[in-house]
């Protein structure tokens, strides 16, 4: 892929896509501009790829690979939501040999069934059912207390699989962060200088991982865990929420940018 001096890394919901209407309209200016000097914008979504998919190709970013699942995956540039779902099945075969009497605390998106799915999620059936397209992590509801939740992951860590809370859902994969990601993607470019746009807790890894990072202000998202004053003066914050901080912040950084490169 062709060298880049920049590279964007932005999470979707409440990010580069608005709370409520999940529209990225408001981010227009700023992602025209990339798109005119030929900065890299990459997607990094706990989302499947049937669901980035559609997605990046609305938004005009289907040349650029994305991260899925909260970076347990790549969906290549101009790739389809086609299920490679080995990992998936691999996950779920381990489910299969934790005891019952731990199992049947957990409910996987694999034990919904679509309608089942929107009703946790609050997604529509539609959405519900991409949802379900998992390639390589399971999210799922957890019921039981946190003793037999400890012996619960003790089994799966023993064939490979890790676990982590994501505020609503317990989601199962073999490991690997957006950060983690971000590092091979960047390879890609030439490992240029990142930009890191997110909204939650979940996204700080990707944040620390970049050269900027950008929280696009959200009152819907809990606040960032503590941190050491050198970290957390490092944080760029924007004003405004959503696509339209997202826009904020973009345009900002281009700008100081361009004044470097010019000596303005």
């Amino acid at each position: 892929m062709t060298k880049a001096a920049l590279i964007v890394f932005t999470d979707l919901d409440g990010t580069l896509l608005d709370h409520e209407t999940y529209s990225h309209a408001a981010a227009g200016p700023a992602l025209q501009r990339l798109r005119e000097r030929g900065i890299p914008v990459i997607l990094a979504s706990s989302k499947t790829a049937a669901e980035v998919a559609p997605l990046r190709a609305e938004i005009g970013l289907s040349a650029y690979p994305a991260i899925i699942e909260n970076g347990a995956g790549i969906l290549p540039a101009h790739g389809s939501s086609a299920r490679d779902a080995g990992d998936y099945a691999r996950i779920r075969a381990a489910l299969d040999m934790v005891p019952a009497e731990l199992r049947r605390h957990f409910i996987g998106f694999g034990d919904m069934s679509d309608a089942e799915v929107a009703r946790s999620t609050g997604l529509d059936l539609n959405r519900a059912r991409l949802a379900r397209q998992r390639n390589h992590s399971e999210p799922g509801e957890w019921t039981g207390n946190d003793e037999e939740r400890a012996a619960f992951e003790r089994h799966l860590a023993d064939r490979g699989i890790t676990a982590r809370y994501g505020g609503r859902y317990l989601t199962l994969s073999l490991g690997g962060t957006k950060a983690d990601r971000m590092d091979e993607i960047a390879a890609l470019y030439g490992q240029p200088r990142r930009i890191a746009l997110g909204d939650a807790p979940n996204d700080l890894e990707m944040l620390l991982a970049s050269d900027v990072p950008v929280l696009i202000r959200n009152p819907h998202a809990r606040p960032l865990p503590p941190m050491p004053k050198d970290q957390a003066g490092h944080i760029l914050k924007s004003t405004r929420t959503g696509p339209a901080g997202w826009n904020e912040m973009i345009l900002s950084l281009l700008s100081e940018a361009i004044s470097r490169q010019t000596g303005a």
